[in-house]
């Protein structure tokens, strides 16, 4: 059983400061797709920037927010994310 939490609300309110508390009591987070590819693309000079080629952006935001769910779907532990995509199970039948 997953024990995932995503925080959504709007830019300001509060999401990466209550992600950063709980990340300090000692839960596990993800960060926002969004903000991490800024980061990084900011950093190399890339293109995948939303005021840049927005395309590129969405495509890398899905890809990272995969990861993360692949990444940590097997823990045990609650999982804190800064939104996020909503998947489906799948339930396969015999």
């Amino acid at each position: 059983m997953n024990h995932f939490v995503i925080l959504s609300g709007c830019s300001g309110g509060g999401k990466s400061t209550l992600l950063s508390e709980l990340h300090q009591r000692g839960y596990a987070v993800v960060e926002e797709p969004g903000r991490r590819i800024v980061q990084e693309e900011t950093r190399i000079g890339g293109q995948a920037l939303p005021w840049i080629d927005m395309t590129a952006f969405l495509r890398r935001a899905i890809d990272m927010a995969l990861d993360d769910h692949a990444n940590t779907r097997h823990s045990s532990q609650w999982t804190f994310f800064d939104r996020g995509l909503l998947m489906r199970r799948r339930h396969l039948k015999n």
